[in-house]
């Protein structure tokens, strides 16, 4: 989505018994149908794929525009007035009326027609309205419609109601009157009452194109108003930027961020659209106000989406595509487009029309907010907790040193395998004891070794003792809901604890080698990211002498440095 694609198909279309299998020309010896639905079965995969498509996703894809639908009455009240009607017909969009069940999957059948003519599931092209001045001295607000099949069927079968070419409503206008409003009818076209129209049609369906696109539209060419396009194309990825709708308060925020401006007050017509067609996922997007909101230097944390209300809500359907128009006023807005579930993986893309507009995305720059290993105080005491499953501050490390001692060599330090059995006897309980592992153990000792001997001495035990402390109370305050495991959603905010603000990029990188398959982190996968975490910042913070984020390495080094994350 979002792109134009070259499809190469040959003529050798599936038949059955000698007959076309899928589509097919029911009134004309015409073949074109056939390539065209084979070209697009092709792009989406198979032909069983296009089952899963409704109308306004072939118009999408066909045309490269974005798709609406409008009711045009609910119980009974007309939801539509002429101004919107001359709106769409001002800018460069695609009009249509159609009568269908309120369904999805629209059933096409040219046998079924209302009693006025007018076929039940085929589109009826708007062309304009006009005010027909009556006898009377009133006046009757009229639409010009098309009939894009009217060639096909037989004459008793065009529209036969009121103002049709055979009506007695022509009696009521004065002959200049009639000429002038039959003259601009052409083939297959005819006039209707705009109450007609409301009682008749069920949806106006559009499809709005950019002005790029429109150029190759002839009828759309002169349009006054021409849509301006934005893109912005992603995805859902599971403990990055899949946290599912606003009923999910806890990793919502962690969806992908989109800023709106808008210089002048207009209505924009927002599109989400899902790449995937055999397994699509249930979509939609909400849109929250930023007039208010000073200092936007990245990603809006979860407070902002717990105390602010949302604008604009569309409805979350397992559809392609989703769009909703939308009138705002002039400023900032937030546009969040997400899955109904969290955890959801999916690629999509968001399209925004409007004619004064900028779009883009909110990103966190990564930095590093607090020290991980800040300097200990003369008088840090530690202490685990077994029982509590807890770390307090209760008696002196000292309490370490004599196994400490005993594993120690002369110079009085420990290897990465000496690590691991020292903390597997310090550790209080099994579930502490999981995060000494021989790679964390590894990583301690690339982390604190300044000599490249690859020994640690009692102060950097100490130290990275009392950290872990820190380290578990993070972890713990963020798996409340089941004690010991951190879902992946949780993974940036409990990082943003420790001290470190993450992009979107690197966090990916993260979860790919953390997550496991249940989408999940443990407390030694979290150690784990912290201490590479720590090791990236303190070699880059070593090689950037000019403080300006930019430095500069020659191949071993920079392989050097790989090794030693």
């Amino acid at each position: 989505c979002g792109e134009w694609l070259e499809v190469l198909v040959d003529d050798r279309l599936p038949t059955i018994n000698g007959k076309l299998a899928f589509l097919q020309a029911q009134n004309s010896n015409s073949f074109w149908p056939g390539l065209l639905e084979k070209a697009y079965a092709k792009l989406h995969g198979s032909y069983e794929a296009l089952k899963y498509g409704t109308l306004l996703d072939g118009l999408a894809d066909l045309t490269g525009g974005i798709t609406e639908s409008i009711s045009i009455k609910t119980d009974g009240n007309i939801l539509i007035r002429p101004p919107l009607l001359h709106s769409l017909l001002d800018t460069t969009s695609i009009v249509t009326c159609t009568v269908n069940n309120g369904t999805t999957t629209q059933i096409r059948n040219q046998t079924e027609a209302l009693p006025n003519g007018v076929h039940v599931g085929i589109n009826y092209r708007l062309c304009s309205l006009d005010k027909a001045e009556t006898i009377m001295g009133d006046t009757v607000q009229l639409v010009r419609l098309r009939n894009p099949v009217s060639q096909t069927l037989n004459k008793s079968a065009t529209f036969n109601g009121d103002w049709s070419s055979f009506s007695s409503s022509w009696e009521r206008v004065t002959m200049n009157e009639r000429n002038r409003l039959i003259e601009q009818l052409d083939v297959g076209e005819f006039w209707m009452s705009f109450f007609d129209m409301t009682q008749t049609f069920s949806h106006l369906e559009c499809v709005h194109l950019d002005s790029d696109t429109a150029r190759d539209e002839p009828q759309l060419s002169d349009k006054n108003r021409r849509w301006l396009m934005r893109l912005y194309q992603g995805a859902w990825k599971r403990g990055v930027t899949a946290g599912g709708c606003r009923n999910n308060p806890d990793s919502f925020h962690i969806n992908p961020q989109l800023q709106l401006f808008l210089s002048e007050k207009e209505d924009v017509i927002v599109s989400v659209n899902q790449h995937s067609v055999l397994e699509p996922k249930v979509i939609g997007f909400t849109v929250y106000n930023l007039n208010n909101v000073q200092n936007i230097n990245g990603c809006l944390s979860k407070n902002f989406f717990k105390k602010h209300k949302s604008l604009v809500n569309s409805q979350y359907t397992n559809s392609r595509q989703i769009s909703h128009r939308c009138s705002l006023d002039p400023g900032r807005y937030l546009i969040m487009a997400t899955t109904f579930e969290p955890a959801e993986e999916a690629s999509f893309s968001v399209r925004v029309l409007g004619t004064t507009i900028r779009l883009s995305l909110l990103e966190t720059q990564t930095m590093l907010l607090l020290d991980p290993f800040p300097l200990l105080n003369s008088n840090a005491k530690i202490s685990m907790d077994s029982a509590n499953n807890n770390v307090t501050a209760a008696t002196s490390t000292a309490q370490y040193e004599p196994v400490f001692m005993q594993l120690a060599d002369d110079q009085r330090t420990l290897n990465c395998f000496d690590l691991q059995e020292l903390l597997e006897a310090c550790l209080p309980n099994d579930y502490i004891r999981s995060c000494a592992s021989l790679e964390v153990c590894r990583q301690v000792v690339c982390l604190m070794d300044k000599t490249n001997r690859g020994r640690i001495n009692f102060n950097d035990f100490n130290k990275f003792m009392v950290n872990l402390k820190t380290w578990w109370g993070v972890f713990k305050m963020h798996t409340k809901e089941k004690s010991g495991i951190l879902r992946a959603e949780r993974f940036r905010d409990a990082l943003y604890d420790v001290g470190f603000q993450l992009s979107t990029d690197i966090l990916s990188i993260l979860i790919l080698r953390y997550m496991r398959r249940d989408g999940t982190l443990r407390l030694s996968d979290f150690i784990s990211a912290i201490l590479h975490l720590t090791m990236a910042f303190e070699l880059f913070k070593a090689k950037d002498t000019n403080q300006d984020g930019v430095i500069s390495m020659g191949m071993t080094e920079f392989i050097k440095s790989v090794f030693m994350c």
